[in-house]
């Protein structure tokens, strides 16, 4: 196969595009890096294409590597033939060339191996040659009757031999990729109850859809309840339209033979080629419905890593909780921990009071301007509490529910312990809590991202799959928003281009041992980091007060000859860099001439629009372009939603179906996709992210549920 061919029709490429890219990855570059610095090499491919092509080129050199196996070992059996080579060849998934090898493979015991140990293959071919004057098979079968071989009656016989033609029909490739095919574009999924009480799958105690129809949420939830025990799945296909594909290539008419060789290949079917193809096309769709989930939890995760930080604010964290109390975490505009307390301004204890005095002490002292409120245990309690406080106090404070999801898995790990040793572990969750508000990057590297929560079924998915998916989000997002070089953890570190762990740990260990950095090329001199990891990690980590002003941009050091003359050609210095003067520096370049000033400077015009954007606001974070998080001082209960009702929310999860919404009462509320535009989509995140804020209407209100139906159209 034409690996670089194949690419290239698959993504609707240049051939440089995909020639270029393979070339990168093969060289050792990282997907961010080729992403943003390698524009004009690729053409400018973003992270998520180039991603997928590295996976797809990485499946078909696998799928090369097999097919090599595949010849070798059919070529050992001195049964490699033309016919068979071109098959091989032209295979185009993994499954088509198994079922090519599947004739040729070793098999464990089986009822077609015990009957040619026992000297049946010669019968057995003179069965399915279904000769028009052959005699009757019975007949055939007597002449191998053999004690000593354990063939005891023609009976016996003839039985053994319909087992090696039902074998013989079972590996027929050709036939498995047809039946493969009707069964998926014909076959039916039934699910049945496997228990009295189905509980949350009552819908599918009796339910059937089509194979080729069936939603890939649909699959996902089949699939919990079948592994739960609660249903029982299978694939219903009409046989007859299966014995035709197999009689058409297998069964002769008018031989005495024919009978007995129609009822082996119905053994086939049924004992073999069938359950085989049914757990093929399940499989397929679980692989089908995980893909389609992961990407789903990937497009959130995203969006939630990147959403906007509250900068700069002292932040008030409470981990709410009702017998154990809530827990408070004050921290300084850059994260660090001021002061701590545990209150108890909820059920049993109600120490309502003494909590309004501890908490409005800790405002005064430190003088908090936000709160950041755990969405978990007593957090409805805990919010109606803040938001008493925040009105008695009339300071402008104001407060935001934060999802606390994996805060508890942070809490309790061992880096926690070793960032906040002298904190208990729910101590440790209020601070979590409070810098998620500041900044949600930083302090969501921290945690495994699938514990995050803000997918659909994350539990049931391949952790391998999963989890390579989610890490090249979160290295996307840390990449693109850039790295404090002096401030970053070493989580924060690890996930930089080139860097990983050990080096981020050499990286914290030097800092820590000479003081801040205030070159990039300082980066050299940090244990085992080489050329090849200084390449790949530079550009992504910035220095906010250092020597070069360059070094607190996103321009690559290999850029910054040409960046420092863009700067002349634009009657510029570093004292306008660094003063912001340079604000406009897109307008002169635009009246030079884009690609005249590439030229001039000897690099590509994505390179030089780039710099420019890095030049015109040093330091930039591209969170800051998104609409900020929506603040709160009041609350509201579900009890005080009334139908028609119009209220502002934002989008905490986008699945297949719908999307979530929050509008401030402790429950969030769905939109069905149905509600979400007047134009038809086929997936909600095509107009909703995580992090938006939308208009939403009360459909319905079920307090004793905790169901709240919205709707973003109008009602």
């Amino acid at each position: 196969m034409d690996i670089l061919k194949t690419l290239t029709e698959e993504f609707s490429l240049k051939p440089f595009q995909v020639e270029n890219t393979v070339k990168l990855i093969d060289e050792g570059n990282t997907i961010p890096f080729i992403a943003r610095y390698r524009k004009e090499v690729t053409g400018s491919l973003d992270d998520q294409i180039l991603r997928e092509l590295s996976e797809r080129l990485s499946y078909l050199r696998n799928m090369d590597e097999t097919r090599e196996k595949i010849k070798k070992s059919i070529e050992e059996q001195g049964a490699l033939t033309d016919e068979l080579i071109e098959a091989i060849e032209n295979a185009a998934t993994l499954t088509e060339l198994d079922d090519i090898y599947r004739p040729y493979k070793k098999k464990r015991k089986t009822r077609a191996s015990v009957a040619k140990e026992k000297g049946l293959e010669p019968l057995a071919d003179m069965i399915y040659e279904q000769a028009p004057d052959c005699a009757a098979p019975i007949d055939m079968a007597a002449e191998f009757v053999n004690a000593e071989l354990g063939v005891e009656t023609a009976q016996d016989a003839l039985q053994g031999a319909m087992d090696i033609i039902a074998e013989k029909i079972s590996d027929d490739a050709d036939v498995r990729k047809r039946m493969r095919f009707v069964c998926s574009a014909h076959g039916i999924l039934t699910v049945k109850a496997a228990v009295e009480d189905t509980g949350v799958y009552e819908m599918y105690a009796d339910y059937s859809e089509p194979v080729s129809k069936i939603p890939d949420h649909r699959i996902l939830a089949i699939n919990r309840g079948e592994k739960e025990d609660i249903l029982k799945v299978a694939i219903d296909f009409d046989k007859d339209k299966a014995m035709f594909i197999i009689s058409k290539t297998h069964i002769k008419e008018g031989s005495p033979a024919t009978e007995t060789v129609r009822l082996a290949a119905e053994d086939a079917y049924g004992r073999l080629i069938f359950p085989s193809i049914e757990r093929e096309i399940r499989s397929e769709l679980s692989d089908r419905a995980a893909t389609s989930a992961i990407k789903v939890f990937s497009t959130n995760l995203k969006q939630l890593l990147m959403q906007p930080p509250v900068k700069d604010k002292v932040t008030l964290g409470l981990d709410p909780g009702y017998r154990t109390g809530c827990k408070v975490a004050v921290v300084d505009g850059t994260g660090k921990v001021l002061d701590t307390a545990v209150i108890y301004p909820v059920p049993p204890k109600s120490k309502i009071e003494e909590a309004k005095i501890i908490i409005k002490a800790l405002v005064k002292k430190h003088n908090v301007e936000v709160f950041a409120i755990g969405n978990g245990t007593a957090s409805h309690e805990t919010e109606c509490f803040a938001a008493e406080v925040i009105k008695e106090l009339q300071t402008g404070l104001s407060y935001m529910v934060v999802s606390e999801a994996g805060a508890s898995v942070y809490s309790a790990s061992k880096l926690a312990a070793e960032e906040f040793p002298d904190y208990d572990v729910s101590l440790r969750s209020a601070v979590s809590i409070a810098r998620r508000l500041q900044d949600p990057l930083a302090e969501l590297v921290k945690i495994e991202p699938k514990a995050i929560g803000v997918g659909q079924y994350q539990h049931d998915m391949p952790p391998a799959q999963l989890n390579n998916a989610l890490d090249g989000v979160v290295e996307n997002c840390v990449n693109s928003v850039g790295v404090d070089l002096n401030t970053a953890s070493v989580q924060l570190l690890s996930r930089v281009a080139g860097i990983g762990g050990a080096l981020a740990k050499n990286i914290v260990a030097y800092r820590e041992e000479n003081g801040k950095f205030t070159a990039r090329t300082e980066l050299k001199k940090v244990s085992k980091l080489g050329p090849k990891a200084f390449e790949q990690c530079a550009g992504f980590l910035k220095i906010a007060d250092g020597k070069n002003v360059l070094d607190n941009t996103s321009v690559h050091p290999e850029s910054y000859t040409a960046a420092k003359e863009l700067l002349k050609l634009c009657d510029y210095t570093d004292k306008d860099l660094k003063s912001g003067s340079a604000a406009n520096i897109s307008e002169r370049v635009a009246l030079r001439g884009l690609e005249k000033t590439a030229e001039e400077l000897g690099i590509g015009v994505p390179t030089l629009e780039d710099i420019v954007k890095e030049l015109e606001r040093p330091g930039r974070d591209p969170r800051d372009e998104l609409p900020p998080p929506m603040l709160r001082q009041e609350i509201m209960s579900m009890e005080d939603l009334k139908t028609g009702m119009k209220l502002k929310g934002t989008v905490r999860n986008v699945i297949d179906f719908g999307a979530f919404v929050d509008i401030g009462v402790h429950q969030d509320g769905l939109v069905h996709i149905s509600r979400i535009t007047d134009r038809f989509i086929k997936h909600p995140s095509e107009v909703l992210k995580v992090g938006d804020i939308v208009e939403v209407y009360v459909l319905s209100v079920d307090v004793a549920k905790k169901r709240i139906s919205l709707s973003i159209k109008e009602p």
